[in-house]
């Protein structure tokens, strides 16, 4: 797209499904790495990736070549096919459907990567879900309590 100029951020979350704890200290390196090269492999930018055993957080530098929707369903089919291949789970390993995205301005990018960065301390002392509702309020997303987890 010739003369297109854009600087978009989109802080991703999303969970496993029924919010178990399956991504292991052991291997979440290993998927991080498979999930910057699927984004990557698409042409966009992964600024950061982390999360806990139950979710992930990504921050992502967007091209509008490339709807949010299609990276995410290719990253959550490729990578839990990824970790099942690998037998990394016990158990079938499997994404809860959905995901939470939420823009980021330029001024607030660092603000993000240090909260991506500093998962373990965050949920020292709140809960995913207290997190993810507190998310969707502060972008004053209209949600279901019924529908946001599985």
């Amino acid at each position: 797209m010739a003369n297109t100029y854009t600087q978009l951020y989109v802080h991703v979350v999303f969970a496993v499904r029924g919010r178990q704890n399956m991504i292991s200290p052991k291997w979440k390196e290993e998927l991080y790495k498979y999930i910057t090269g699927i984004v990557t492999n698409k042409g966009q930018k992964l600024m950061i990736i982390n999360g806990m055993p139950d979710h992930l957080h990504m921050l992502i530098g967007m091209k509008p070549d490339l709807a949010l929707s299609d990276l995410i369903r290719d990253i959550k089919a490729n990578s839990s096919k990824f970790i099942n291949e690998k037998g990394l789970a016990t158990g079938k390993f499997a994404w809860q459907n959905g995901f939470g995205a939420f823009t980021v301005g330029q001024s607030q990018k660092e603000n993000v990567i240090n909260y991506i960065k500093h998962q373990e301390e965050h949920h020292s002392h709140k809960t995913f879900r207290e997190e993810y509702i507190g998310f969707l309020k502060a972008y004053e997303v209209a949600y279901s309590d019924e529908y946001i987890f599985e």
